[in-house]
């Protein structure tokens, strides 16, 4: 399984990614490993996931998701509550 993700750094921005293993990957950029834009936005919290069968499918999710707006962001995270 792979997944999408949208995570929001200790300013307030959002950083939308891909990962196999979501809980190790939020790990990470909590401890500001591998992500040059979260490393000094620490800490940060998981808002939103998608779950998808393939790599391919969640690469195409996530250019989707990190060309919208904040405003659609928040409205698809919010669509989740």
């Amino acid at each position: 399984m792979w997944y999408v993700y949208i995570i929001e750094c200790k300013e307030g921005s959002f950083y939308t990614g891909i990962t196999n293993n979501l809980k190790v990957r939020i790990g990470q950029h909590n401890r500001g490993h591998g992500c040059r834009f979260t490393k000094f936005r620490i800490p940060v919290k998981l808002l939103y996931h998608e779950i998808f069968p393939s790599r391919e499918a969640a690469l195409k999710r996530e250019a989707e998701i990190k060309g919208w707006t904040r405003e659609r962001k928040l409205a698809l995270i919010a669509e989740r509550l």
